[in-house]
């Protein structure tokens, strides 16, 4: 992980604290092509109803509009947060490249208990579960506090 990965990553955490802001879970990710252009980003939107607004899988529909098969295979995917297994099927069905994530699912998943939080309705599986060809890297030792401070923050306001 780069200086370039890290302002990327720093990115998906302003995202995260939109979502936030907005009433929504803090996650937030950025589509960068090979070139290190960004080709789009989301932010977290299952507040109004649809918890599938996962930005990660998103991204991953619009990357094939905007993306060639092989420009996919070239890009970059940066989160807030390790994609989910629905998110990471996602990405390696379109053929999207490497995954950067600020924090993991063990670190979120780990946090979310300590928080008295109740488990999510699909287990927990790093990327490397769902999808053993995608490459990652992760989690940022530097961001991960920050994104846990907003996760703390959404659960103690819900």
């Amino acid at each position: 992980m780069d200086e370039r990965d890290r302002a990327h990553l720093e990115r998906c955490v302003e995202l995260a604290e939109q979502a936030l802001e907005a009433g929504d879970e803090p996650f937030g990710s950025v589509l960068v092509d090979a070139s290190g252009t960004v080709r789009a980003e989301d932010r977290n939107r299952v507040a109004g109803g649809d918890p599938t607004r996962h930005p990660e899988f998103e991204l991953a529909r619009l990357s094939t509009d905007l993306l060639t098969p092989a420009e996919r295979a070239g890009a970059t995917v940066y989160t807030s947060g390790e994609h989910c297994p629905m998110c990471a099927a996602a990405h390696a069905w379109v053929g999207l490249g490497r995954i950067v994530y600020a924090c993991s699912t063990a670190q979120l998943s780990t946090w979310r208990q300590e928080m008295g939080m109740a488990p999510g309705p699909v287990r927990p599986l790093p990327v490397s579960d769902v999808a053993p060809g995608v490459r990652v890297e992760g989690p940022d030792p530097d961001l991960a506090p920050r994104v846990r401070a907003l996760h703390e923050r959404y659960h103690r306001e819900r």
